[in-house]
């Protein structure tokens, strides 16, 4: 019963193109990826990946796939790519981010649009992520950490907390509000029997809270994306019109998208026949409230004799050290974002700003792996280059301990086709696998693809 009122439903809202809909429902799921401009260029990375199809219409640096299990590929581990629907690519495009621009992703993890959003700032600006569920936060910090962001701040926050906290902060406000996730159907066959109106009507209630939240972030002139991942008029046009009734001091734009079908005035929906599972997209300018009046965060730098061990330690490693904003708390040694930019972080639950360089052990720095993925392979003075069809990257992804030639003992990094992977300490002609335990696979012979 629940599946045919899913369908009904689906017939009104759909009208002339219900049957192209239907056509679409037991067909396979679409699968892409997205080229991290961060670390690698399409026409660097798309030779190595035999398996990269066409171009999406969502996103510029995203492609088609048909592969499975892509998350053990070595390019994938060294951040290379980010596995991602690719409709879920068209929030970020609406959003129109410019280098230097002041963005928030509320409702971020497990990192996807955030990831893209620091590609689009390349470095410049900064990037706000946050995620209230607290295993999700470290997920999003893992992919943020994975794919070499060093310009944002991932938090843990309610909604409503974070926002009041920074009122009138932001240039751009992306709300990926939680949703009944039907574009998710062809994924999961399974889930389309647990819909029903009424969980859907219960996100809508959820999604018109964490919109009215985000509104309070955003800055005189600036500008909210709202998105889905479902069909749902009440979680899509119906969030949409009550926000603008209650709401208006904001006008609904144009998403400068031409793809997708057209909805409301500017809004757009993406369905399976457009390319990709599923996506709502809507976007909003403020047309006048409060600029920020916060605090903005102060910065000290650490004591003499920390940094000067701090700087030693970078100078072993590196070639050109370039860190400039060095932050230690609970010994723990960061490199902040551009500080000017920070709003003052008192009280904020923050699970990182910027990259974690490292910790202060017992007479030692050890380094992170943040340290690996923020930098590039020739940032470092040694390197042990591979290839992804190397059976030795492979054996260092599953954490195998590898010989090598010409190092002295040290800190380097090891490398796939450019790209960094993670750290490794050479004694006396082997590499000690510094990759991070919980990111390894079990044995190389998964790896291959």
């Amino acid at each position: 019963m629940k599946m045919n009122d899913y369908f009904e439903r689906m017939k009104t809202v759909l009208g002339e193109d219900y049957d192209r809909f239907l056509e679409t429902v037991d067909k396979p799921a679409y699968k892409a990826i997205r080229v991290n401009t961060l670390k690698i260029q399409p026409e660097e990375l798309l030779p190595l990946l035999s398996f990269a199809g066409d171009q999406v219409p969502f996103a510029a640096t995203g492609y088609y796939v048909d592969v499975e299990k892509l998350g053990k590929h070595p390019l994938h581990h060294a951040g290379a790519f980010y596995v991602q629907e690719p409709s879920a690519m068209s929030a970020v495009t609406a959003l129109h981010v410019e280098p230097g621009d002041k963005v928030l992703d509320l409702c971020a993890a497990p990192g996807g649009k955030s990831t893209q959003i620091a590609a689009d700032l390349n470095g410049t600006g900064l990037l706000w992520a946050n995620e209230i569920v607290r295993p999700r936060a470290h997920i999003l910090l893992s992919n943020i950490e994975r794919m070499g962001v060093k310009n944002a701040v991932v938090s843990n926050m309610k909604p409503d907390v974070l926002c009041d906290r920074l009122e009138g902060f932001f240039d751009k406000v992306l709300v990926d509000a939680p949703c009944s996730g039907e574009g998710m159907f062809r994924k999961d066959k399974e889930a389309i029997y647990e819909w029903s109106v009424e969980h859907s009507l219960s996100c809508a209630e959820r999604q018109k809270a964490i919109i009215h939240s985000a509104a309070a972030a955003v800055k005189p002139g600036g500008v909210m994306v709202y998105s889905t991942c479902t069909f749902s008029p009440d979680e899509n046009e119906g969030v949409v019109r009550h926000f603008l009734s209650e709401h208006p001091e904001f006008e609904l734009i144009d998403t400068g998208c031409r793809f997708g079908t057209p909805t409301l005035e500017h809004a757009i929906r993406i369905y399976p026949f457009h390319g990709g599972e599923g996506h709502f997209v809507a976007k909003f300018r403020k047309l006048k409230g409060k600029n920020y009046k916060g605090k903005m965060f102060t910065y000290f730098e650490p004591p003499r004799e920390e940094r000067i061990e701090i700087e030693k330690f970078i100078c072993d490693i590196l070639r050109n050290p370039y860190f400039r904003h060095y932050h230690v708390i609970d010994e723990r040694i960061l490199n902040l974002p551009d500080v000017e930019l920070l709003p003052d972080l008192e009280g904020m639950n923050i699970l990182r700003a910027g990259v974690k360089l490292g910790d202060f052990k017992k007479n030692r720095i050890e380094p992170h792996h943040n340290l690996a993925t923020s930098l590039t392979p020739y940032d470092f003075k040694q390197r042990l280059i591979m290839s992804c069809e190397d059976i030795a990257a492979a054996r260092y992804i599953s954490g195998e301990e590898l010989e090598i030639d010409n190092w002295i003992n040290g800190w380097g990094v090891a490398t796939v086709n450019g790209v960094t992977l993670g750290l490794g300490k050479a004694v006396d002609g082997h590499l000690k696998n510094k990759y991070p335990k919980g990111l390894r696979t079990l044995a190389w012979k998964d790896l291959q693809i």
